[in-house]
Parts: structure tokens; C-alpha cells; sequence
């Protein structure tokens, strides 16, 4: 990787990590919560695509998905964004290399891949509530039951779905919307 290559990781990081944080502030009202999951992977779908014309080195697609998942630990969520991200970003990775870096069906089918990590936000929800919302105490009770009845444990793999399939609507919108990019690099 040159220079060039890293810097270009860093700014696609940093935009997309700045639609995150927006669309993390709705959460302050319940229902806006779960819907993380569809937000994100939505609108972030217009920076990633634009960020996989720029892509042709194996490692870039990885590095900004531990990047996200290292930002999400840094801003005080728990581990388990960092370890999905370092999963689904080697397997969004290998899906863009399989078309290599060419494939314009691969590139969408990345950014669902890649979308996967958003949903792992919720994992301590699921899977230690009373801990998560111990360090939460000051959002309130009311809060506090309107998202636990929001997100039973049968949401769990709903949420990593919802991740999936709004990162290709985020993938698609973002190839109709940058199909110029898309054809100057060669992927259209």
C-alpha cells in the first residue's frame, strides 16, 4: 500500500465515521435506536462506494472496517464492534477481491458485508443488558423500558439482517448515484 492508498483510507473513514456519529444522536430518542442499523448502512453506502473506486490493494477495505470498530470502542462502546468489524471486514475484503476490485454486483455485495459491524453495537444490549444500561443510567428509566421492549433477544439476528440488506440498498444507491465514478474507474 502507498501513501496514497492509507490517506484515502483515513478520509473515507472519517466521513463515514461522521454519518455514524449524526445518525448515533438520533438514538437519544428510543425508536431512532434500532434503526442504527438501517441508517447507517443506507447513507453510508454513498461514501463507501465512492471509497471502492479508489480501492485495488488487498487490506484497504479491512483497515477502515477495524478503523470503525476501534472509533466505536474509543467512543465508549464495548468490544464487540472492533471484533465483528475485524470479521466482516476481511470477508468484505475477500468479496471485492473476488471480483477483482473490478466487479460492480461484488462492490455492492461488499458494502452489505461490510455493513455487518454497525448491528454488533447491539450485541451488550442482548446479551448483558443489566451491565449496558448500568453505565446508563443518566438516559433514564423511561428510555431504559421503551428500548428494552424495542429490543427483545429475538431482534439480535434481525439487526445483522437489517445491517446486511440496508448495506446493499446503501451499496446501490450509492452505485446509481456515483455510476460516473464508477465508470472513470473502470467498475461500472
Amino acid at each position: 500500500m502507498k501513501g496514497k492508498d492509507l490517506i484515502n483510507i483515513g478520509i473515507f473513514s472519517a466521513i463515514y465515521f461522521v454519518i455514524v456519529f449524526i445518525v448515533a444522536m438520533l438514538g437519544f430518542i428510543p425508536i431512532f435506536l434500532p434503526l442504527l442499523a438501517v441508517l447507517v448502512p443506507i447513507l453510508g453506502g454513498i461514501p463507501f462506494m465512492l471509497f471502492l473506486t479508489r480501492v485495488n490493494k488487498f487490506g484497504m477495505i479491512w483497515i477502515m472496517s477495524v478503523i470503525m470498530g476501534l472509533l466505536m470502542l474509543l467512543t465508549g462502546m464495548s468490544w464487540p464492534p472492533l471484533a465483528v468489524s475485524v470479521v466482516s471486514g476481511l470477508l468484505a475484503e475477500l468479496v471485492y477481491k473476488s471480483g477483482n476490485y473490478k466487479s460492480s454486483f461484488k462492490a455492492v455485495l461488499t458494502s452489505g458485508v461490510f455493513s455487518l459491524w454497525i448491528a454488533a453495537n447491539y450485541l451488550p444490549l442482548f446479551f448483558a443488558a443489566d451491565k449496558y444500561w448500568s453505565t446508563r443510567q443518566n438516559f433514564g428509566q423511561d428510555y431504559i423500558d421503551t428500548v428494552t421492549k424495542l429490543m427483545p433477544k429475538w431482534m439480535c439476528p434481525v439487526m445483522f439482517v437489517a445491517a446486511f440488506v440496508c448495506g446493499i440498498i446503501g451499496g446501490l444507491l450509492g452505485k446509481f448515484l456515483l455510476k460516473k465514478h464508477f465508470e472513470k474507474a473502470g467498475i461500472a
